[in-house]
């Protein structure tokens, strides 16, 4: 079991790792280089080849985390890791609220709906709030880390 654990928090994190780097070099090294350079026909064709291939990304890592997140969670509650620690679950309950909001806009701004073709149409604004949620995640990850388990001795 202590094996899985580590493969599951190692797969969480790596794949956190992945999706909030691919973000951060889209909003702020790709686009904006693609806009300086390309016409508005190349930054089209860019745009969607970049697309297809990080949606595939996107979808993977959103599975990735929802089904490591759900076995970390899981296990902190089969083994009463943090029983009776309230600003433990509010916060990890907080966390996950935070991650649904992220994945959704991952996914409308990877999509093709019709409806959320507003995300798209202003994919800076929406990738640099995903940055920023994705932040408070890693914030409020560290301070639970760092905090620890209380009643477990300073």
């Amino acid at each position: 079991m202590w094996e899985l654990s580590v493969v599951s928090r190692v797969l969480h994190v790596s794949t956190a790792i992945v999706l909030v780097g691919g973000v951060f070099f889209m909003r702020f090294i790709l686009m904006p280089a693609a806009s300086r350079t390309l016409s508005e026909a190349q930054h089209v064709a860019l745009r969607e080849a970049v697309l297809a291939g990080w949606k595939r990304v996107v979808h993977a890592g959103i599975t990735l985390m929802l089904a490591s997140g759900l076995f970390n969670y899981l296990r902190v509650i089969f083994e009463k890791t943090h029983k009776g620690d309230g600003l433990y679950h509010g916060l990890l309950g907080f966390k996950i609220l935070v991650a649904l909001v992220i994945f959704f806009i991952s996914s409308a701004l990877v999509g093709r709906s019709a409806g959320l073709q507003r995300f798209r149409d202003n994919s800076r604004f929406w990738l640099g709030v995903n940055l920023l949620l994705a932040l408070l995640i890693v914030a409020i990850s560290g301070f639970l880390k760092i905090r620890g388990i209380v009643g477990a001795g300073s």
